[in-house]
């Protein structure tokens, strides 16, 4: 997502930081490209207005043009302002203390919302609550059937009533039901449509009525810019949503939608929708957004990945065995395994300030068949061969190649590495010696990021 928007903007700001001393003229012609890249991206035209209007008086002000580094006076401005079409903060959900918690959940047919109420339902469960699904797509063929489906992928029961009773008379029942079982958020799946129509919009409006929700989420097809904008306009108007859901953006290089859809319709993006798998759902951060547009990174996104990836207990065992180079294959494997929940390594690498934009790694897609081919060279091995790969002799390896389905020279790469890191780590451990004697910061695990 954004990754065209992304390129354009750094280069643009790029041309401005290289200067000593900006002029009128610098700033005009550095905002003409920036407002075409965002037009191009698929922002909202009023949008990218307010946009560069805003960017170009704040960045004419004596705060920048005065400065000794103008340029990059002018990347926080842009960044901030960033920010602000986005919403500034994350929005959370909203939750009823005192009795149940009703989220209802709608949107145009194809926008992935079935599949997003389970990741939601999910993350729910995962955070604590008791969520039930409740189906009430009585008219697309096999939809009741999809949300059971994913429902049981997610562990999260689901309250179905058939396609012959009326949406609004499922919305009451299941109410009954999550009072009477115990459930303390309800997420209502309602039917969508291939386009906005009266009778889907009034059903809606009953259910609502009923219901009385919480959260009303929108879902929204990213890939689909500005269509989506106005989507979410009309949704609006009938409903009065309270924030949006934004599916399917690891397909959009463009990301319009994400940057149009708070300032025209003053709604939030709750949470964004970044891949296949039912866990990949993520809350929108503006100021973490803003930050990868312009390659400044997301360290803070990492370390919740890793945070939630990797076993504490286990990361302190490890960090003790790499200061007393006790680390062996075992715990290679543990760690390859661990980083793997993180999610693409790709993704991780975006997110690391200076690589994002970093031209060199452009394209360059990490290989993900190269970490099963590792593991399944270490699983090969015997407990006592990880413990102790000093023991690991031609026999051996020929044997591990062939349990492995790869080769001697694959197992001999992969005991390389394994070499190297431990000559690497005894390194970091004398440094890390060294600086506490001087006085210096010491201690490498500072982060909480046990690799």
């Amino acid at each position: 997502m954004f990754e065209n928007l992304s390129d354009k903007l750094q280069n643009t700001l790029k041309k401005l930081r290289g200067k000593g001393k900006l002029t009128e003229k610098d700033i005009d012609v550095a905002m003409k490209e920036v407002k075409m890249s965002l037009l191009e991206a698929d922002v909202n035209y009023k949008v990218v207005k307010t946009f560069i209007n805003n960017v170009k008086e704040r960045s004419l002000g004596h705060e920048v043009m005065e400065s000794l580094t103008p340029g990059q006076q002018v990347v926080k401005i842009v960044h901030d302002e960033l920010m602000k079409i986005m919403g500034e903060a994350e929005s959370k959900l909203k939750f009823n203390p005192n009795d149940i918690t009703y989220f209802m959940m709608c949107g145009l047919q194809g926008a992935g919302k079935t599949t997003a109420t389970g990741k939601l339902a999910k993350k729910l469960k995962k955070d604590g609550k008791r969520p039930l699904l409740v189906a009430c797509d009585i008219y697309r063929p096999a939809a009741i059937k999809q949300l059971e489906v994913v429902g049981a992928s997610v562990d999260v029961p689901v309250f179905a009533m058939g396609d012959k009773v009326s949406p609004v008379t499922i919305a009451k029942e299941a109410m009954k039901h999550a009072l009477k079982h115990g459930n303390d958020v309800v997420i209502i799946d309602t039917a969508g449509r291939l386009h906005i129509d009266d009778d889907l919009m009034n059903e809606l409006v009953q259910i609502k009525e009923e219901v009385k929700p919480d959260e009303i989420l929108l879902l929204l097809d990213a890939m689909t810019g500005q269509d989506a904008v106005k989507v979410a306009e009309t949704f609006n108007k009938y409903l009065e949503i309270t924030g949006v859901i934004l599916t399917k953006i690891d397909g959009d290089a463009r990301g319009g939608a994400a940057l149009s859809i708070r300032n025209v319709v003053d709604k939030p993006i709750k949470f964004v929708s970044v891949g296949e798998k039912m866990d990949q759902i993520e809350p929108f951060y503006p100021d973490r957004m803003a930050s990868r547009i312009l390659g400044m990174g997301d360290v803070l996104s990492i370390i919740e990945k890793a945070q939630g990836a990797f076993d504490e207990k286990q990361a302190l065992e490890l960090q003790k065995k790499l200061k007393t180079q006790e680390f062996n294959l075992e715990d290679f494997l543990s760690q390859l395994q661990q980083m793997k929940n993180m999610g693409p390594l790709d993704d991780i690498l975006e997110m690391i300030p200076g690589l994002g934009g970093n031209k060199k790694l452009k394209g360059l897609k990490v290989d993900e068949n190269e970490m099963k081919r590792t593991e399944a060279i270490i699983q090969s091995m015997t407990k006592r061969e990880r413990l102790n790969p000093t023991i690991i002799n031609g026999s051996r390896r020929k044997r591990i190649a062939a349990g492995s389905g790869t080769s001697v020279q694959k197992v001999n790469q992969l005991l390389k590495q394994y070499d190297e890191m431990k000559k690497m780590m005894k390194k970091f451990s004398s440094m890390e010696k060294m600086g506490k004697k001087k006085g210096g910061m010491g201690g490498l695990g500072k982060l909480g990021l046990p690799f």
